[in-house]
């Protein structure tokens, strides 16, 4: 005898798609690599503002800085989505409104950094290879997306620049989407300033290196507004890679 089919509601997988901080369903899912658990990631990068502990096991994440330890889910993001009817345009509505409010109006001359993505953000940072000038016939993945003007400056020490190579660019301030990662951005300026494949880069905000996974919108929430750099438009520094060992 065939086992009558059942019908599961929403509600039934509320257990595995709310975060255990703000109650609410999962937006921008992300995990703690340390422990594996999941929160929306406003509330647990708002949490390690405060604290360096897992909220929900209480496990030290990292000793300095627990927000190299998290990642983004995009499969239980797209899971989330498909699963509550309208979740996804409610938020990106949101997102929108709240980048209208808060986008200033960028006084210098901008220059359009392009990168192709399909689908969600790209949370392993990489963001495809079509980084800058691309003239090309290519679709504009981004166009739709919040946009966040930045001032790439070269770091100098005593007056110099680091390296003979890394120089100032002729354009400093760059108009893009908040979605770009660190690792778009390196590619960008690897363009740009005509470095070897090889070369590596380091991209910094308020003198700390930043994660090439970061989000233009992470850096920005979590580095610039929240240590009263109010200032526009968002100043990174870049400079050769320095290796420590």
């Amino acid at each position: 005898m065939a086992a009558a089919g059942r019908k599961h509601l929403v509600k039934d997988f509320n257990h595995f798609i709310t975060c255990y901080l703000c109650r609410g369903y999962l937006i921008k899912p992300t995990t703690v690599t340390e422990c594996l658990h999941t929160f929306c990631k406003s509330c647990i990068v708002q949490h390690f503002e405060e604290s360096n502990d897992c909220p929900k096991c209480g496990i030290q994440v990292h000793e300095t800085n627990p927000l190299e330890m998290l990642r983004l889910d995009n499969t239980l993001e797209e899971i989330i989505f498909k699963l509550v009817p309208g979740l996804r345009e409610k938020e990106e509505q949101q997102e929108l409104e709240f980048w209208k409010r808060n986008q200033p109006k960028e006084n210098g001359q901008a220059e359009a950094l392009r990168c192709p993505r399909l689908g969600p953000p790209d949370a392993r940072g990489d963001g495809g290879d079509g980084a800058g000038d691309d003239d090309g016939g290519g679709e504009d993945y981004h166009r739709n997306d919040p946009q966040i003007a930045i001032c790439l400056d070269c770091l100098r020490n005593g007056g110099q620049a680091a390296d003979g190579s890394v120089t100032d660019l002729m354009k400093r301030f760059i108009r893009c989407s908040s979605r770009v990662t660190v690792g778009t951005i390196k590619k960008f300026l690897s363009l740009k300033l005509k470095l070897p494949s090889s070369y590596e880069l380091d991209v910094l905000c308020n003198g700390e290196i930043m994660g090439r996974d970061h989000t233009l919108e992470f850096i920005y929430m979590t580095r610039w507004r929240l240590h009263g750099e109010n200032t526009y438009p968002m100043v990174l520094e870049y400079r050769p890679r320095i290796d420590f060992g």
